[in-house]
């Protein structure tokens, strides 16, 4: 499995104040670090920005982004997530993960049998969830992104070995 060569780093929560500056939800250890990886990408490429925090505001960051120099400016990118190049970010220690890398695994049982593919990664506050589903699944098998539920994940295999709870198989 090739790792996606942009990480999403943060998104656009809207306008802040009058003059162009906007409202960064950034989603870095340290939310101050995002502007260290600039320049920022769109999900699609199409746009890139510097940053310069001006700053912190409640639920974020107020930040300007090269290119925006008004109000409308800025509420027109409400929702736009922004990436950065991996190059640019830090190595992380072997039991880290970015999520960008966890999509797309497949993930067995101990035993080895195939309990489907990660195709997404939520945080709800309480922890990672990983969103499981393999074919005929109607329902995705949710579950806690902990040592005791997913105790191996090898990213040179493309495969995470889970362990569910029975309340939740």
């Amino acid at each position: 499995m090739t790792k996606p060569d942009r990480i999403c780093v943060g998104a656009i929560a809207g306008a802040f104040g009058v003059h162009g500056e906007v409202r960064l939800k950034s989603f870095c250890a340290t939310p101050e670090d995002i502007a260290h990886y600039a320049p920022l990408y769109t999900e699609d490429g199409a746009h890139s920005y510097t940053v310069r925090l001006t700053r912190p505001v409640a639920g974020g960051l107020a930040a300007r982004l090269s290119g925006v120099a008004t109000k409308e400016q800025a509420d027109a990118l409400r929702g736009i997530t922004l990436w950065a190049d991996r190059g640019k970010l830090p190595s992380l220690p072997d039991d880290e993960f970015y999520h960008a890398d966890l999509i797309g695994l497949e993930v067995v049982d101990p035993g080895g049998a195939v309990l489907g593919r990660v195709r997404a990664v939520h945080n709800h506050g309480a922890g990672d969830i990983l969103e499981v589903y393999a074919p005929g699944q109607r329902q995705p098998l949710l579950l806690p992104f902990t040592r005791a539920v997913v105790p191996t994940v090898d990213l040179r295999a493309g495969r995470i070995v889970a362990d569910p709870p029975e309340q939740i198989e």
